[in-house]
């Protein structure tokens, strides 16, 4: 077993592949042709090689499901106090792919360096935030004042 060390709130964070597994990300069914199990374990295996420098963690559904499978590559503090923002990839479905991930983050990632060519044609949009439900929405269509309105 290959300990990695824990984040914590107050600690430097490393540049982070967010890999989604939700409900269309990782799924034989949509990408039969991928091995989803073995591209984890792969960036798996470079964070535990990368000496703390690179985290990876898996999230439920990230959206763009039309654009599996989706990996957000979050940058380091450092990087973050500067300014970088997390870049999100979409169809890394390849070896190639995940290669070029590895080796973007491995670099430093967001606000250290830029994304490489082959990766840049992976690079998707985040999906937008849809807006806060409406007060009255919440109030179970009565108004402020719990009348309905």
């Amino acid at each position: 077993m290959t300990w990695i060390r824990p984040l914590s709130a107050t600690a430097p964070r490393p540049c982070t592949l967010v890999v989604c597994r939700g409900c269309c990300c990782g799924d034989s069914r949509k990408n039969p042709g991928t091995d989803h199990a073995g591209q984890l374990a792969r960036l798996r295996e470079a964070a535990a090689a990368s000496d703390g420098r690179l985290a990876v963690r898996t999230t439920d559904c990230l959206g763009p499901c039309a654009q599996a499978n989706v990996i957000v590559v979050q940058p380091t503090t450092e990087a973050r106090r500067r300014g970088a923002r997390a870049a999100w990839f979409g169809w890394a479905l390849d070896d190639t792919a995940t290669e070029e991930v590895i080796a973007w983050a491995a670099s430093g990632g967001p606000g250290a360096t830029p994304v490489p060519p082959a990766l840049d044609l992976h690079r998707i949009d985040p999906p937008t935030p849809k807006p806060p439900a409406a007060r009255r929405d919440r109030a179970g269509g009565k108004g402020a004042r719990g009348r309905k309105a």
